[in-house]
């Protein structure tokens, strides 16, 4: 089962459940995936059930909500400061090309010839996907921004005036509620584009963080239910009517190092992360990235992520920001 959030054509908010490329039932009695969420949490009930019950109101033409660029995020905060964007990497074991050679590269005696980053990527070859109940060894995180920063799709994604790359990162996206009493639950999954600096990256690992703080897209549908083990996905870059590059991304547990649950587990281990009504996109990382086959994306270009797991694809525009007005004041 998939939902998304739009504009009706008479300007009011709306959830509904996807039935076909072109066809979508509101959701009667709700206005936002995040009340819906609060109140299957709060009857004790799943939200898909909800979801099954409440898809009763009006259909819409989905291609006209697309075409009409009336979509939105398919999950958003009323105060976009208790929605936290954050992320994790050296997740995702490869394309089968490079998956070997991985594999290789990390059996080789002598830790202390690796990277840091080859370091870790073993280290959750070895201890990513513990038994069911076991903690399992933590991931690579970093924090992107809060929900002020993400882009519905259809819109554009600003890259700002001292960046020295915007790239596309096609990745899975968990989305989540913290409940009443802080458990976190999962509302579901889409795609996502983790859209990053690749060039201020490359120049020294601990650059991760700056290359982080950046816009990113999610959606347009959100997955309720199972995740499928082995997504097989599109990631294109389109410029005017040219396909710039293209390429295959995998994500899925069967093509991770780390489970879903170990990756779940250690960003809600902080009780920072369990504060009540905030809700949380995560991303799970990828091993796909235009940049890696030396593509710079241009100001105009489209990015394109797409799964048949995930309905309609993913599509944003890379635009370029100003720069902020001054700098900082002395009171």
């Amino acid at each position: 089962m998939r939902i998304v959030q739009f504009v009706t054509a008479d300007d009011r908010r709306a959830v509904a459940r996807v039935e076909s490329t072109d066809r979508l039932t509101e959701i009667e009695n709700y206005r936002s995936c995040y009340d819906l969420a609060q109140a299957a949490i709060a009857a004790g009930r799943g939200l898909a059930s909800l979801v099954e019950e409440m898809a009763t109101g009006p259909q819409h033409n989905y291609g006209a909500v697309v075409a009409e660029d009336r979509l939105l995020a398919p999950l958003d905060h009323p105060d976009p400061a208790h929605f936290l964007i954050t992320g994790t990497g050296l997740s995702h074991l490869g394309s089968a090309d490079t998956r070997d050679q991985m594999h290789k590269k990390v059996a080789e005696p002598g830790e202390e010839s690796l990277s840091d980053s080859m370091k870790m990527f073993r280290w959750g070859l070895e201890g990513g996907k513990p038994a069911e109940g076991a903690t399992g060894v933590q991931p690579e995180w970093f924090y992107k921004g809060d929900g002020s920063i993400v882009a519905a799709p259809g819109k554009a994604l600003s890259s700002p005036s001292f960046a020295e790359d915007g790239g596309e990162e096609p990745e899975l996206v968990g989305l989540y509620l913290a409940g009443p009493d802080g458990t976190p639950w999962r509302i579901g999954f889409a795609l996502g584009n983790e859209f990053s600096d690749h060039i201020m990256e490359r120049r020294n690992y601990l650059y991760l963080a700056h290359s982080k703080l950046r816009p990113c897209a999610f959606g347009p549908e959100l997955l309720i239910g199972d995740l499928p083990s082995d997504i097989r996905g599109k990631s294109r870059l389109l410029r005017g009517d040219n396909v710039v590059w293209e390429g295959e991304f995998l994500t899925g547990e069967d093509n991770m190092c780390h489970s879903i649950a170990n990756l779940e587990h250690h960003h809600f281990k902080y009780s920072l992360f369990r504060r009540p009504g905030d809700l949380h996109a995560h991303f799970f990382g990828t091993a796909t990235l235009s940049f890696a086959a030396g593509i710079w994306a241009e100001a105009g270009d489209i990015f394109e992520v797409s799964a048949p797991d995930f309905g309609r694809p993913l599509r944003n525009t890379l635009a370029a920001s100003t720069a902020p007005k001054g700098g900082v004041q002395v009171l």
